[in-house]
């Protein structure tokens, strides 16, 4: 839900009116497409991209305008049409997708909808099943210490709750139109589950999860792993909602073992 927003070590690219990062050399393997969460960034994935791109891997993160849709695009349906248009513009037509929080629920759907288009699923984090309730109501858009407890719930180890985060969160939450639109997604989010969809996600499935989310904990992952047909799931301890964020290293040593193992046997079957 709450992900850290830091400066990106990439440049921030335009195309097509999309903004992203990218890295990483163009191969026959399939390029990695992160998806962030509903307050995420492009640079949630800064460690993770540099990890697959040294070994070889075309990473690109996407910036989802869950802030910015017109009003009547701000669903699900909507942010995954963003999405398809994305892989588009950029001609890519074999993906593996990986998505925290939101983004986690997004690359289901984007599976179950386009099966042909995505190799591969890395889920952190992911909502579409159940998210812990962590209050009603509307943000206490001009209380930092609000923002703050709020954003304490994601992270394990609370070092990650900066005052440069809280900043950040605080200009989103004082945007009238933001906010709206956040409400918005989140609704969608909650009504619109993949439970009943997911056996039909035939592609390997790698799951990621802290061992302390309280968002989404890890009965959920357990779930998401019974009704996955092929799904491997890793916890890592003393872990909150983003394992990215907080064990990047032990975070990009899994996936990476995952692509290795699965991805480069699927793109050279195909």
């Amino acid at each position: 839900m709450y992900t850290v927003i830091e400066k990106s070590i990439y440049e921030i690219k335009e195309r097509g009116g999309f903004r992203y990062i990218e890295e990483g050399p163009r191969t026959d393997r399939p390029p990695i497409v992160f998806l962030h969460g509903m307050l995420g960034n492009l640079t949630n994935w800064t460690d993770a991209v540099r990890s697959v791109a040294a070994d070889g891997y075309r990473a690109l993160v996407p910036m989802l305008p869950v802030y910015t849709l017109p009003i009547d695009q701000t669903h699900m349906g909507g942010l995954m049409q963003y999405v398809h248009e994305f892989l588009e513009e950029m001609s890519l037509d074999f993906v593996t997708l990986v998505g925290n929080s939101l983004g986690g629920q997004l690359a289901c759907m984007y599976m179950l909808t386009y099966p042909d288009r995505a190799c591969a699923l890395v889920l952190t984090g992911s909502s579409g099943l159940y998210e812990v309730e962590m209050g009603t109501g509307s943000p206490k858009r001009h209380d930092k210490n609000f923002i703050r407890e709020r954003a304490a719930v994601t992270f394990y180890d609370k070092k990650h709750v900066t005052d440069d985060l809280i900043d950040e969160m605080s200009d989103v939450v004082t945007d009238r139109s933001a906010v709206r639109r956040l409400i918005k997604v989140a609704r969608a989010s909650k009504k619109e589950t993949v439970r009943t969809r997911l056996h039909a996600i035939q592609a390997p499935t790698l799951l990621i999860w802290g061992e302390d989310d309280v968002i989404t904990p890890p009965d959920v992952a357990r779930q998401f792993e019974e009704l996955i047909p092929d799904a491997e799931l890793h916890f890592i301890a003393q872990c909150g909602h983003a394992p990215m964020l907080e064990h990047p290293d032990t975070f990009n040593r899994i996936m990476l073992r995952f692509l290795q193992k699965r991805v480069s046997a699927t793109a050279l079957a195909v």
